[in-house]
C-alpha cells in the first residue's frame, strides 16, 4: 500500500504569507510545505507537495495519483467555487481526500460558501489557518492506517 500523500495547492497560494496577511496569516508555502513533511515523517508518510495556478496541471496531477498515491489533501483556493472539472478529476481518484482552507469561508463572501470539492472530499477543514494542513494529513493517516502508534 502506498504511503505518498499528494498536498495540492490552487492558485495565488504561491503568495501565501505576501497576499492578504490579515487574512490567510504570514506564513509561506515553503512553511507550510516543511511543517507538512516534518509531519508526514511522524506519521510515518511521505509528500509529494505541489501548486498551481492552472486549473489543468492540477487536474493533470490528480490523474497521475490514480493507484498511485494513498490520499490528496487539497487546497484548491478559487477553483472551489468554479471548477466541475477538478471536481471530475476528484471523482476518478479512488482514496480518501481532503479538502483544506485557511481562512473560514463561510464568514466571507457569499460565493465562497459554495465548494464543488466538497462534493466528493472524505473530509474538509475549514478556518484553521496553516494548521488544517497537519490536521488533513492527520486525518488521511488515518484513513489509510498509515499512522505509526
Amino acid at each position: 500500500m502506498s504511503r505518498i500523500v499528494l498536498v495540492l495547492n490552487g492558485p495565488n497560494l504561491n503568495l501565501l504569507g505576501k497576499r492578504q496577511p490579515e487574512i490567510y496569516g504570514r506564513e509561506t508555502l515553503a512553511d507550510v510545505e516543511a511543517d507538512c513533511r516534518r509531519l508526514a515523517g511522524e506519521l510515518g508518510l511521505e509528500i509529494e507537495f505541489r501548486q498551481s495556478n492552472r486549473e489543468y496541471e492540477i487536474i493533470d496531477w490528480i490523474h497521475e495519483a490514480r493507484g498511485r498515491v494513498a490520499g490528496v489533501v487539497i487546497n484548491p483556493a478559487a477553483f472551489t467555487h468554479t471548477s466541475v472539472a477538478i471536481l471530475d478529476a476528484l471523482h476518478a481518484f479512488e482514496g480518501p481526500i481532503i479538502e483544506v482552507h485557511i481562512s473560514n469561508v463561510h464568514k466571507r463572501e457569499e460565493f465562497r460558501h459554495r465548494s464543488y470539492v466538497s462534493a466528493v472530499a472524505s473530509g474538509v477543514i475549514v478556518g484553521c489557518g496553516t494548521q488544517g494542513y497537519a490536521l488533513a494529513l492527520r486525518r488521511i493517516a488515518a484513513l489509510v492506517g498509515a499512522e505509526a502508534g
